[in-house]
């Protein structure tokens, strides 16, 4: 299939597609003459990528994945390992917005609390 069709059944851009094949994310296809074929392959390849950016994964994490791989299955373990590193650092962004939003409720209860004195003529 061509380029066209292969970014309409994976979801991506053609923009997009030929910039995952220039930094090596995407093996470059067969060509026919001067025309792009792409396999269905291709196609899955591409929606794992738009998933796994959808995930948070950058393109240079996705690249430092198959860098050692290439046009060959990903080993379970090293995808296994790069979801994880991944888990972990939601996790800890989470955590850090938790934070955020406890010290806000904090500072929404001050502000109340001293606007409420202000109003009464009190000193907070």
């Amino acid at each position: 299939m061509y380029i066209g069709k292969a970014a309409q059944l994976s979801g991506t851009t053609i923009k997009s597609i030929r910039h995952y094949e220039a930094i090596g994310l995407l093996p470059s296809p067969q060509r026919q003459g001067k025309y792009r074929i792409y396999s269905q392959h291709s196609v899955e390849w591409l929606k794992l990528i738009k998933c796994a950016q959808q995930l948070g994964f950058k393109l240079k994490e996705m690249l430092a994945i198959v860098e050692n791989h290439p046009g060959q299955p990903l080993p379970w373990e090293v995808v296994s390992n790069a979801i994880e590193v991944k888990k972990n650092a939601v996790a800890r962004q989470i955590e850090a917005l938790q934070q955020v939003q406890a010290q806000l409720v904090e500072f929404e209860t001050r502000f109340k609390d001293a606007s409420q004195a202000v109003s009464l003529g009190c000193d907070p």
